[in-house]
């Protein structure tokens, strides 16, 4: 019995070196400087270069208008990630409370219109989408980054089948208490889903954090720019004798991965509990 547990927690620990290693070696290779790690490639040894190539990434003004630092790219990362996360929370909330809660007719026809967006991921769509965006004066603005991907099929999905677990003495008492639809939804129904809107707003930011090939559509003004595309920058520059600076692409691709790492360690166990929770 023993040994299973060691052979378990051996495998355990070996994935998680496997995974955590790159992170290490982008972080460790960082602290060098761009000179070095042309020549020598990645290191796992600590350069002389951590302070200065940090504050240069966050603090020094480039990009092609010298204006943009990254500091401004990861409040732009973090403003998509957030919008995006709690855009796409609400939407599938009111959604899934329409379809499981409001009789109406067609009711499921709409839910399976809805959950067959899935087939069409942003790739399939996104020059009709980039069309509408431009036809509304959308381009290079927040609003123009976030609204086109707040509608989610996979969030209206959980909620549906979460709202559709939730006893129907519950509606049955607020109505003799008098509630309304809004007051039953914000008093009853929001504080049950606190575990499962904390799950979903894990995937949803994680996954508006990470996108790349939409804002780079939507966005030529540099102060719009998200880390994901100061990253590519970065590594776009190859002039004569001057080489990308690997250094701050390697940094950037670091403070890249604090915020979704604070959010999952945060939230980690909502997370579980709203994925795996059944009894409400």
């Amino acid at each position: 019995m023993h040994k299973v547990k060691i052979t378990d927690h051996l495998i355990l620990l070996a994935g998680a070196l496997f995974l955590i290693m790159p992170v290490v070696v982008a972080f460790t290779t960082s602290s060098h400087t761009a000179a070095d790690i042309h020549s020598n490639g990645l290191s796992l040894s600590w350069g002389d270069n951590f302070t200065e190539t940090y504050e240069k990434v966050l603090t020094r003004e480039g990009g092609f208008t010298g204006q943009i630092t990254g500091s401004r790219m990861l409040m732009n990362s973090l403003i998509l990630g957030l919008g995006f996360a709690i855009g796409k929370i609400v939407l599938s909330m009111l959604a899934a409370y329409a379809i499981v809660y409001f009789r109406f007719r067609f009711a499921t026809l709409a839910f399976w219109l809805i959950f067959t967006t899935l087939l069409l991921p942003l790739e399939v769509r996104i020059v009709p989408s980039y069309q509408v965006v431009s036809s509304f004066g959308m381009l290079n603005s927040y609003s123009g980054l976030i609204v086109p991907l707040l509608a989610s099929a996979t969030g209206t999905f959980y909620f549906r089948q979460f709202f559709k677990s939730v006893p129907d003495e519950l509606l049955e008492a607020s109505r003799i208490d008098g509630a309304g639809p809004v007051k039953f939804f914000i008093d009853v129904l929001l504080p049950l889903s606190r575990t499962m809107i904390a799950a979903m707003f894990i995937i949803m930011f994680v996954y508006g954090w990470n996108q790349y090939l939409w804002p780079m559509l939507v966005t030529t003004d540099e102060s719009f720019f998200t880390l994901m595309r100061g990253i590519k920058q970065i590594l776009q520059v190859w002039v004569g004798a001057q080489i990308p600076d690997y250094n701050e692409a390697f940094a950037l691709a670091v403070l890249a991965m604090v915020p979704p790492v604070l959010i999952v360690v945060v939230f980690q166990r909502w997370f579980i509990k709203g994925l795996t929770e059944s009894d409400k």
